[in-house]
């Protein structure tokens, strides 16, 4: 692929060279598209040069960092699920001290959003590739700051039913979806006060119609990818048993 495009850039350069020499003007470049797919055969001198680049890269992110006690799926409940919870409570974890550092703030609860839950989470060794397959986005935590009543449109996007991850927050809610409880730090939402929610970018940008998080008071970008996140939480422990509990359920 590489000699292809100097190829090409030669064969531009050689069209312009020429037409600078006989004082004329470029009139019209064509181009032929060429669709990189598995006909191409690879380049054995460049296979070779990248080898032991990508043997060392193989080896670190197949190296085993922790392991898990069992099995476990973002479809494995209707309201919270086990892998959902350990992503929002790894999230609170490590990015805690952070903004504390950076702040002098006290993050409140954490939200993610249940579709960014890409791979489940099999029984036995954990890997930094386990990281990259459960999040293969680029994704970064931010904290905002929002009012109470903020809060109280989050909790009433919450109530339609999707296990979206949560941490440090809890919402129950009846059979018709009606708003029975919710807290924050086991405490009742008050309007005269304001929270510090971590998210992640594409959240906070309304992706998944979240358009609450898109004009908070204050806006902290940590620099810290949500899959990062779960390789220093995967690092830290060295055995994952997440379940499944009352922090967003139907009575």
């Amino acid at each position: 692929m590489k000699r292809i495009f100097a190829a090409a850039l030669g064969l531009v350069f050689l069209s312009l060279t020429a037409c600078r020499q006989e004082k004329t003007s470029l009139k019209e470049i064509t181009a032929t598209q060429i669709n990189i797919n598995d006909g191409i055969e690879s380049d054995a001198k460049i296979t070779e040069y990248i080898k032991p680049y990508k043997d060392n890269i193989d080896k670190q992110m197949d190296s085993v960092i922790s392991y898990s006690s069992y099995s476990i799926s973002k479809s494995d409940g209707e309201f919270n699920t086990a892998i959902g919870n350990m992503m929002a409570d790894a999230v609170y974890e490590m990015a805690s001290p952070v903004f504390k550092k950076r702040t002098g703030q006290q993050l409140d609860a954490v939200l993610l959003n249940h579709g960014g839950i890409r791979s489940p989470l099999g029984k036995g060794p954990i890997t930094m590739r386990t990281a990259f397959e459960i999040m293969p986005f680029e994704n970064s935590i931010v904290v905002v700051e929002l009012s109470g009543e903020k809060i109280k449109e989050m909790f009433d996007y919450l109530k339609r039913g999707k296990a979206h991850p949560i941490s440090h927050m809890q919402l129950i809610i009846d059979k018709n979806h009606n708003i029975k409880k919710a807290t924050i730090g086991g405490k009742p939402i008050v309007d005269t006060e304001t929270y510090f929610i971590a998210t992640n970018d594409y959240l906070q940008q309304g992706g998944d119609g979240m358009v609450f998080l898109g004009d908070p008071i204050s806006l902290e970008v940590l620099d810290y990818k949500v899959r990062s996140v779960l390789i220093d939480y995967f690092n830290k422990h060295d055995t994952i048993a997440p379940v499944r509990d009352d922090r967003f359920i139907k009575q």
